[in-house]
């Protein structure tokens, strides 16, 4: 009998997208309808990356599905954030493209805003999406 495989944090992790996804100078936070204990509280859109799928890809991806908008990556925002288990959040920063519709919320969502600078801590984000929130302010001068 050969021993198993050990299986490392890396490894077990499933890797979640979440878009800071910027027009004008604002952020667009995402009002969840569902699960019944993230309903209510506001997050940065995006979901799941599926396997052998480019985090970059996912993020283009989900965007289409939650928001029906046309958006590219434009920088990966340093850090990782522990979500429910085995659940990890990396956050890029993101344009829509020109000519994309603006975003309307398709599924997961059932209000979006856009928050200036001055107003991004006026939405009640869920608490792991708080620590990506702090760190898109601060690389982009976006509230403190």
């Amino acid at each position: 009998m050969t021993p198993a495989t050990p299986r490392t944090p890396v490894t077990d992790r499933i890797v979640v997208v979440g878009a800071a996804l910027f027009d004008g100078g604002r952020l667009l936070a995402a009002r969840r309808s569902a699960p019944a204990d993230l309903a209510g509280r506001w997050e940065l859109p995006g979901g799941k990356v599926e396997t052998g799928e480019r985090p970059e890809d996912a993020l283009v991806r989900e965007l289409r599905e939650e928001l029906g908008v046309d958006a590219e990556p434009v920088a990966r925002v340093p850090g990782e954030w522990p979500l429910r288990s085995p659940y990890v959040l990396r956050v890029w920063t993101a344009r829509l493209r020109p000519g994309s519709p603006a975003p309307r919320p398709l599924q997961d969502h059932d209000e979006l805003r856009w928050l200036t600078p001055d107003r991004i801590w006026e939405v009640d984000w869920l608490d792991q999406d708080v620590p990506a929130v702090r760190e898109v302010a601060a690389a982009t001068g976006s509230g403190t």
